[in-house]
């Protein structure tokens, strides 16, 4: 069988066009605990944000569809189906498309993170699920990956993580040579760039959706410690030289953005992974987070209306989402127009 990449098909960056957002009801206790009903909360408030410039559609387990429907309003639509938890970044399908109009999807190996959790079977069939309730073609992947895992500039360069994509837990049979030629077939990608750990305590092992994203050709922005104490400072220091060394697969070097990360926040025994840069991007629109840390908002605030002018910015609360592990890029994922491209 011929590659995806081969077929034509690509991985668009994240400022094409979206026909729109898919996003999951919280539903897995073990993931929210006590508190379920602040995280359904902050949910539908985003929902309700993203849907002010493209619409929102959020599955729920059949059971919650009517709860959903009430919480996110009647301009969200509601899509029941079966799942186990709410990250539709990373279980969800990622989205490609190709020149000539045609829009699919890819169905990756989910194990839950690596096997953290053991009760995910929905979860593993989420991605063939929704494609087929939206009737888009469906490809399966061979290897296991999640969305929050990857980003790409949709003119072939993609960046990803070392501690994840080479973690043992997801695909030890492996090696990195072999990792980058599944990525080149699926997403058209020609260049990869590897940074290395992700922040302290990330339940992701690493999720690059945390450290850094591409926002233009060429441009990436990226997370920062200036603090040589802080536990993220050396990480997030040895990911910045990376991203200096690094070019693209035009072969420019890398215009760096950086945003210092708010201050640090702990559950319990565990340090929040709390980033800027886990921010989703819908048409014409910029839907970021807040830490509840008013200096750090303001200056990640004032440097998103610089990089993106011509965007309106809407800024939210997300702790209640770190607090269940991720962030706002993480419960969303964006359908892409699928356009003839000449």
């Amino acid at each position: 069988m011929s590659s995806l990449s081969s077929q034509g098909f690509f991985m668009p960056a994240e400022w094409h066009p979206h026909d729109c957002c898919w996003m999951g009801w919280p539903c897995r206790i073990k993931t929210w605990g006590e508190r379920m009903y602040e995280a359904k909360l902050a949910y539908a408030e985003i929902a309700q944000a993203i849907n002010q410039f493209e619409p929102v559609k959020m599955t729920a387990r059949p059971e919650d569809a009517e709860e959903a429907r009430k919480m996110c309003g009647t301009q969200i639509e509601i899509v029941p189906l079966p799942m186990d938890d709410s990250w539709t970044r990373d279980s969800g399908p990622t989205f490609i498309i190709d020149r000539k109009g045609k829009l699919a999807g890819i169905d990756w190996e989910f194990n839950q993170w690596g096997a953290d959790y053991p009760d995910c079977e929905d979860d593993a069939d989420f991605a063939r699920a929704l494609l087929n309730h939206i009737s888009v073609e469906h490809f399966k992947a061979p290897f296991v990956l999640e969305g929050g895992s990857i980003h790409v500039d949709g003119d072939g360069t993609l960046m990803t993580t070392e501690q994840c994509l080479l973690h043992p837990n997801r695909n030890p049979e492996l090696d990195q040579e072999e990792i980058e030629q599944l990525l080149r077939e699926h997403l058209n990608v020609h260049n990869i760039i590897w940074l290395g750990e992700g922040l302290m305590d990330d339940e992701t092992d690493g999720h690059v959706d945390n450290l850094a994203c591409f926002i233009k050709p060429g441009a990436v922005m990226a997370l920062i410690s200036t603090d040589p104490e802080d536990e993220n400072y050396d990480v997030l220091q040895d990911n910045l030289l990376r991203l200096k060394h690094a070019k693209d697969a035009r072969e420019r070097s890398l215009e760096i953005i950086t945003v210092e990360q708010p201050e640090a926040r702990w559950k319990e025994d565990e340090r929040l992974a709390q980033s800027y840069i886990n921010f989703y991007l819908p048409n014409k629109g910029i839907v970021m987070p807040a830490f509840n840390d008013p200096v750090h908002d303001n200056q990640a605030r004032e440097i998103f209306e610089k990089v993106f002018p011509d965007r309106e910015i809407i800024q939210l609360d997300a702790q209640e989402i770190v607090m269940g592990g991720g962030g706002i890029h993480c419960i969303t994922q964006q359908q892409p127009k699928a356009l003839v491209i000449s």
